[in-house]
Parts: structure tokens; C-alpha cells; sequence
């Protein structure tokens, strides 16, 4: 029997606004000690009144907008009631029937397939976190900390379109890029910023039946989403095999350190939460339009505005990186992954543009730029991916607060595009920049690193390194081309790597002819 895996996922972004989401205790309780950061309303201390927190609606309707939601003109919060230690109220603040979103798409690409895949989007809701649980060991109690309840949590929920483990991990990635290209959320799955649930079910390939699903609880890195779902598959196809198939809904935990799945509860459904719509917080209203009348019990969200307000997204942005600077995937991958670093790229390209036109060479012939333009976007791409992103993390510094500006780095690869300074100087000089935010052409004049590429000067050198390299020089002479590499190499240590290679290959070439 060939079994098809089908995967839903339900996962849940902690908002970065200031306050929480229903009062105004501060939402970086996470740093501060263990109940510090609390009021009477998220402990739910009776006569206590919930005031919504209208960022965190807006931060939701944005991500709804990023993920090609519709956006309903109303929406309310409601109650889900269910009993557990770190939910003072015995009820979450919600959204049941009327989420923010619904009905929306991500496409993801999958580079070993070299296509892009659609997953839907079911809805996109608000609520508030629950409390965190702590369970020291080897002791038989556990211990509360309700800073983290009550902050701003948003819920994307998807349709049941995930075939694999990897393209979960690889929607989950693309949905944490968006959330940092938003702003709204550090997305950071190891500190809780973004969790994942999991629902999984097999199906035989043959049958549109869908079978009970089993839902995998909070997973909390890419690489547990992926290693739980796979242990899982195989768990459940045993079952299958056995003919004994699930058959009914489940809640299972993840066991990192066992590399199982451990059964917790039989899976709930809506009406066991007993929803019903929160009457202490009035309905909220989105407007479609300046027309659009709205009534002052009601919270009003302006969704023009918030249109306004949504960046060039993670996708379209590679796409137009492909396409404009003429780079491969995989780099454009890297490039755009933090959006600092992709403006950083842009404007260096920019600053790159009228350095290049300003040279000598530019103004007696057309078309320099456009004729070196791919080469160029591929230097500038290289430095960025391969030398700066490493100095910044050797270094513990973020792009936002480097020195080195764009436009000096458009100067330092003028000058190794004009052949003034070797790449081995190049590399010498970024940390520098990076570090002090100096003029690249004021380092190679007060250092020296100017290129020597003068023919007498470098022919002189060549002679004395001919002299005293007799074996290498008569290996090259006796046909072996791998020993002039050899003396070239010795040139460029005697100039601290400063000769210009091509013209000390050219010089070498010509004294050793027979």
C-alpha cells in the first residue's frame, strides 16, 4: 500500500509591540525574573477589564495582507475556555468564527525541484499567550512564570497542502523571513518567538478520504518540525501496515532527546473550548475606504493605510535580485535572508554605478557600466556573502551599526576593478572600514597598498627572484607550467601582495622564453 503524508500547520508568532496585548505590562517580560512584569488583568484578579492592544491588530492585519489573506470588514475576539495552570482566567482571548484573515497563500520555493509551491493559508487570528510552565528536575512540582501571559500572539493556521517534512521546514522558514521583513516579530523559534504545531495524517494515494490527524505540540526549531513529522510518518505507516490506522484525533510531544513522538491527550475540538464572543472587548472594524462610516464603540483599523505600509517581501524580492543584478539563487538566498543586508547590497550597487562612471576609462568609451555590470553585481554580491556578513559575526556586530558605508564600499571595489589594489589588499582593508568606517582611499595611501603594476620596477623584482629560484625557474623552463605559479608567488610576497598578477605573469613569461 503507498501512503501520501498530508501536513497542516498551525503556528504562532509572539508580536514585539511594546505593551501586551490586553493591558499594558511591558512585552519583554521574557528578560526580566519570573513574575515581575504582571498586573491585575493578565492575572485575571476579578472586576479587572481588558482594553485591546490596536498595534498588535494592526501587526496581525499587515501579516494577514503579507500572506494574501482577505481581510474581512469585521472581527471580533472571543473566550475559548479550557482548565490548566498557566491560563489564570480558565479562558484565552481569542478569535473563533471572525479571525483577522482568511482564505490566503505563500509560495515557497523549493530549490531541488526548482519550482514553487503553494501552500494555503485556512485564517490568520490575535489572541493572548498563556502563562509559561516550568519543570525543574527531579522535583515533583512545577512553578509558574506569568510574564509571558498575556502577551500578543498571532495564530496562521494552514490548509492541509504540506506533503513533506522539508517543505514544511521550508514554508516555516519563508513565514519567519516575512515576519522580520514586517518588523513585527523577532521570529526566533528557540526563544519562543515563533512555535509550531503540527498536524499529520496519512492517507492511501488512491483515496480523497482524509483519515484523523494527530497533532504534534509545540515545536520549537526547524530542524525538530522536520525530524518530528519524518518520525511520525513512520510511525503511522506502521499502524497502516498493522491495519491498525489511527482512528480518532490525538495530541502528541515531541521527545528530542529520545528522537520519538510521546502521546499526551486525545485532540480537542471547537466545542469542547465552548466559545463564545468576548463581551468585555468591542468589535473591531476595518476600513476599506475613507467613506466608511464607524462607530466609536468599535476599534478602526485603517486597511489603505496599512497597504501602505507592507515592504517588498522576501519573494519578489529574490526574484527582482535574479533578474536586475544577474545572480544565482543560492546567492540571492543569502543576500536577501536579512532585508539590512539586502538594502545595504542595493545601495552599494547604486554608489557602485556613478563611482564607475566617473573614471577616466568610462568617459572615453560608452557603456562601461553596462558592459561590466554582471561582473561587477557578482564582486560586490562575493565580498558581501563571503568576507562582510563573516567580519560582522566574528566581530558580534549587526549591519545597522557598522561604520563602513555604502559608498565606501562602492570605492573599494572602484579601486579593485580598476586594478589600483590587489583583492589580497581588498581584504586586508574591509575589516578596517567595517570596524572604524574609513575611507578606503585614504587607508591605501597612509599604508602603502596602492597596486604597483610600474613594468620597470616589477621587471627588476622578477630578474632577482629569477636569480635566486634556480630550481623552479628550470622545472618551468623543462615544460612544468605548475613552477612559474611558484615564482610568481615569490613576487608577490616580495611586494606584500601588492604587484599587479597579470602583468608579473606577462613580465615572467617573457624573461624565461628559451
Amino acid at each position: 500500500m503507498e501512503l501520501e503524508p498530508i501536513i497542516g500547520l498551525e503556528i504562532h508568532v509572539q508580536l514585539k509591540t511594546k505593551s501586551k496585548m490586553f493591558c499594558t505590562c511591558d512585552n519583554g517580560g521574557e528578560n526580566l525574573p519570573p513574575n515581575s512584569c504582571v498586573c491585575p488583568i493578565c492575572l485575571a484578579q476579578p472586576g479587572t477589564l481588558p482594553v485591546a492592544n490596536k498595534q498588535a491588530i494592526e501587526w496581525s492585519a499587515l501579516a494577514a495582507l503579507s500572506l494574501n489573506c482577505t481581510i474581512s470588514e469585521y472581527s471580533k475576539f472571543d473566550r475559548k475556555h479550557y482548565f490548566y495552570p498557566d491560563l489564570p482566567k480558565a479562558y484565552q482571548i481569542s478569535q473563533y468564527d471572525q479571525p483577522i484573515g482568511k482564505n490566503g497563500f505563500l509560495f515557497i520555493f523549493n530549490p531541488e525541484l526548482n519550482e514553487e509551491q503553494k501552500i494555503r493559508i485556512n485564517r490568520v487570528h490575535l489572541e493572548e499567550d498563556a502563562a509559561k510552565l516550568l519543570h525543574p528536575e527531579k522535583k515533583n512540582y512545577s512553578l509558574i512564570d506569568f510574564n509571558r501571559g498575556g502577551t500578543p500572539l498571532m495564530e496562521i493556521v494552514t490548509e492541509a497542502d504540506v506533503r513533506n517534512p522539508a517543505q514544511a521546514k521550508l514554508f516555516l522558514q519563508e513565514l519567519r523571513q516575512i515576519m522580520r521583513y514586517l518588523d513585527i516579530s523577532e521570529a526566533d523559534m528557540e526563544k519562543g518567538h515563533l512555535r509550531c504545531d503540527a498536524n499529520i495524517s496519512l492517507k492511501p494515494v488512491d483515496e480523497e478520504k482524509l483519515y484523523p490527524k494527530t497533532e504534534i505540540k509545540n515545536l520549537n526549531s526547524f530542524k525538530n518540525v522536520e525530524k518530528a513529522l519524518e518520525y511520525e510518518i513512520k510511525r503511522q505507516t506502521k499502524l497502516w501496515l498493522e491495519g491498525n490506522a489511527p482512528k480518532e484525533l490525538s495530541t502528541r510531544g515531541w521527545n528530542d532527546a529520545k528522537g520519538i513522538t510521546e502521546e499526551q491527550r486525545t485532540k480537542e475540538e471547537a466545542h469542547d473550548y465552548r466559545y463564545f464572543p468576548e463581551p468585555d472587548i468591542p468589535p473591531i472594524h476595518f476600513l476599506t475606504s475613507p467613506d466608511t462610516t464607524c462607530d466609536k464603540k468599535e476599534i478602526a483599523i485603517d486597511i489603505a493605510c496599512l497597504k501602505t505600509k507592507l515592504p517588498e517581501l522576501p519573494n519578489p524580492k529574490r526574484k527582482r535580485f535574479m533578474a536586475e543584478f544577474d545572480l544565482n539563487y543560492d546567492d540571492v538566498k543569502i543576500l536577501t535572508e536579512d532585508k539590512r543586508i539586502a538594502n545595504f547590497y542595493e545601495e552599494v550597487i547604486s554608489e557602485l554605478h556613478e563611482w564607475i562612471e566617473s573614471l577616466e576609462e568610462a568617459k572615453k568609451q560608452k557603456n562601461v557600466w553596462k558592459e561590466n555590470k554582471p561582473r561587477l553585481t557578482k564582486l560586490t554580491s562575493n565580498l558581501i556573502i563571503n568576507n562582510l556578513i563573516p567580519i560582522l559575526a566574528e566581530n558580534n556586530l549587526r549591519m545597522e551599526i557598522m561604520k563602513m558605508t555604502p559608498e565606501n564600499m562602492a570605492e573599494l571595489i572602484t579601486w579593485l576593478f580598476s586594478k589600483k589594489i590587489t583583492n589580497n589588499t581588498a581584504l586586508q582593508l574591509l575589516p578596517k572600514m567595517v570596524k572604524t568606517g574609513a575611507d578606503p582611499s585614504h587607508l591605501i595611501k597612509d599604508e602603502n597598498l596602492a597596486q604597483i603594476s610600474d613594468t620597470k620596477e616589477l621587471e627588476s623584482i622578477a630578474r632577482d627572484i629569477i636569480k635566486s629560484n634556480p630550481k623552479p625557474v628550470d622545472d618551468y623552463k623543462k615544460g612544468k607550467d605548475r613552477a612559474l605559479q611558484a615564482i610568481i608567488g615569490q613576487v608577490m610576497a616580495k611586494t606584500h601582495g601588492k604587484a599587479n598578477p597579470e602583468k608579473v605573469m606577462e613580465i615572467m613569461k617573457n624573461l624565461l622564453k628559451p
